[in-house]
């Protein structure tokens, strides 16, 4: 059997990058997968790619009711929601002096508040399932501070509080809540942000333990292991995939 049968995940932001990572992941373990992103054809063409174990539906998660529709659709298509992984999101750069009102409530309506929601939403549908596991993805920022992501920063950090306050009161559910903070991933979300495809981030992996920038696949066999009955004494934790980024101080030459 597979590390996933039985379990029913909605991955969000799963069109590409990370959420399509743990989606293949996913379905490759047993799981039944919702696949929700605003990027409907990239989104719809994972859906068919994965097959029968896959459905696709948008997603704004920071809208209320696509949240009541993805549930409902969840339910009608596979019975049940067993996992969530909160993996929408936005990267936006600008020092602080010129990070506009409107920029961060961007980043915090899609990062911060798209948890909250999903969270929210799914606590009813797993607590009729006897229990489940809720991954935020938060990131290294939300651990410790970088420049120029004022943002991005206050949203992750915000994911990491959520998610032991969520553990706290949803514990008695069986359900239980992880936050997973990945380092430099290349993915087409950290290309855009940072300028386009053709940006060398080679140089970030450089700075690292591991002297290279990670991989969508590695942060997805994480996510497999926090959805997974294999991590069924962890909650409210925060699991870290980066490289040894977080392992040294701002010294480091």
């Amino acid at each position: 059997m597979g590390r996933l049968e039985g379990k029913v995940a909605l991955v969000t932001g799963a069109a590409r990058g990370q959420g399509a990572a743990a989606a293949r992941r996913f379905v490759a373990e047993g799981a039944k997968v919702v696949v929700a992103d605003v990027a409907d054809t990239e989104g719809k063409q994972l859906a068919d790619e994965l097959g029968p174990s896959a459905v696709y539906t948008h997603l704004d998660v920071g809208d209320e009711d696509d949240w009541a529709r993805a549930v409902e659709r969840t339910l009608t298509e596979f019975g049940a929601l067993t996992v969530l992984v909160n993996n929408a999101g936005v990267l936006h750069f600008s020092a602080l002096a010129e990070t506009t009102l409107a920029d961060y409530e961007r980043v915090i309506r899609v990062n911060q508040v798209g948890a909250f929601l999903g969270m929210r939403s799914v606590v009813e549908p797993m607590s009729a399932a006897g229990g489940g596991a809720i991954v935020n993805v938060s990131s290294v920022e939300g651990l410790a501070g970088m420049p120029f992501l004022v943002a991005y920063t206050a949203s992750k950090f915000a994911i990491r509080g959520m998610t032991k306050v969520a553990a706290l009161e949803l514990g008695e559910r069986n359900i239980r809540v992880n936050s997973l903070h990945p380092g430099m991933i290349d993915t087409k979300m950290v290309q855009d942000a940072a300028g386009g495809a053709e940006v060398d981030l080679s140089w970030v992996g450089r700075k690292v333990a591991l002297r290279r920038v990670g991989r969508p696949e590695e942060i997805a066999e994480l996510a497999l292991f926090l959805a997974s009955d294999e991590s069924s004494y962890c909650t409210g934790g925060e699991f870290v995939a980066d490289g040894g980024a977080t392992a040294t101080h701002a010294l480091k030459v």
